[in-house]
């Protein structure tokens, strides 16, 4: 096999599974990241069964597990009195159920994890996309430093605000929910001593909810984060590094639970994030180029499936460019593109409902996929 050359622009936890896969199926890989360095940011991550079947694959799946967080349940609670609405069983259950654990952790942890597993080599930090050109021979990529680069292929891995998607179908316009998300992790220790059930808990409110848990193992540090109305228009491109106003989100939820108003009255900081919506795109690639995780598929984060579908996209595409050549990338990428459209659609519609575990739900079709045993004809289980 000659070994086809990929630039995959983005070095997040879909872009990276990439370049480890790739790079395992002996093909050449170089990974091009706009950020100068990685940073930990107050984000909690899940990673159901599906996602951590990928994780497997990858190899870093017991490491994981040494250090994240393993709830006992996912439960729902009125906003108010705390009454259950809906107990998932979680821990030794789903991994008997679906084969694999439930692992809750910080998303900056996930990522180093993935990080270990790629060549330093190949991650080039600090390289925004500024343009993309598509021949006959290859593709020519054009970035802000003025560094030039060919790649017999690409796939922008380049999240919610891809320019690799706008290069393909043009700029798009995403609608506001009218919706905003807070989010931050902090020190348990702050609660003072009020411990707080192993579980992960979601307060659903009339309008607005809260999602609670740990994101270690050792539980000494918690995460949430909100979903709340915001009546202004928003035109502020999406963002996690906006900070919030700790204030105006403790009067979000004044009236919630005892525990709610703990969780954020010990809160140092906070961060805010607009949430919008899309519609799934026509198509996921073009001849050369293709897609993947938020740049083709962004979704609410109501179903914490964001992260999941990435990498199910990432063992997918590898499977379907295994001993493939350079003149079978775009079949290839047709391929990938006809196993995961249907079901990640799917998931971006039922993460928009945001009814997802409210109350009694079997998450078979979900945390049932495996992308590294699912057929590459029609998507059944293989």
């Amino acid at each position: 096999m000659k070994p086809v050359s990929f630039a995959i622009i983005g070095a997040g936890i879909g872009g990276l599974a990439t370049a480890a896969l790739l790079l395992r199926a002996g093909h050449r890989v170089q990974v091009y990241e706009q950020a100068t360095r990685f940073a930990r940011v107050g984000a909690g991550i899940q990673m159901a069964p599906n996602a951590v079947k990928v994780l497997r694959h990858l190899g870093i799946e017991e490491p994981l597990r040494r250090t994240a967080f393993q709830a006992d349940f996912a439960i729902s609670r009125t906003w108010d009195t705390g009454a259950e609405t809906s107990r998932l069983p979680l821990g030794s259950e789903v991994e008997h159920a679906f084969g694999a654990p439930y692992l809750f952790l910080h998303r900056a942890d996930l990522h180093a994890a993935i990080a270990s597993i790629v060549p330093s080599a190949v991650v080039h930090l600090g390289m925004k996309l500024a343009a993309i050109d598509q021949g006959p021979q290859g593709v020519d990529l054009r970035f802000t430093d003025g560094t030039s680069v060919r790649a017999d292929a690409v796939i922008g891995a380049d999240g919610v605000h891809s320019l690799v998607r706008e290069t393909l179908l043009g700029p798009e316009k995403p609608r506001f929910t009218g919706r905003v998300a807070y989010r931050t992790t902090y020190a348990s220790d702050r609660l003072r001593g009020r411990a707080l059930d192993p579980v992960r808990t979601k307060w659903w409110g009339p309008d607005r909810h809260m999602v609670v848990y740990y994101v270690t193992r050792a539980r000494d540090e918690l995460y949430f984060v909100t979903s709340v109305p915001e009546r202004a228009e928003w035109t502020t491109p999406e963002s996690w590094s906006a900070k919030g106003d700790l204030d105006e989100l403790r009067a979000a939820y004044a009236g919630f639970h005892p525990d709610v108003q703990a969780i954020l009255d010990a809160c140092p900081e906070v961060y805010k994030w607009a949430l919008f919506e899309r519609d799934p795109l026509p198509r996921w690639s073009d001849g050369r180029i293709a897609l993947l995780g938020d740049a083709c598929h962004p979704m609410t984060p109501y179903m914490a499936q964001g992260a999941a579908s990435a990498l199910e996209d990432a063992a997918i595409l590898a499977r379907c460019l295994d001993g493939v050549e350079q003149d079978g990338v775009h079949e290839a990428y047709l391929r990938y593109e006809r196993i995961r459209k249907p079901r990640a659609s799917d998931i971006q519609a039922g993460s928009s409902a945001n009814n997802w575990l409210r109350d009694k739900t079997d998450p078979g079709w979900v945390y049932g996929y495996d992308a590294s045993t699912v057929g590459l004809e029609d998507g059944t289980r293989g």
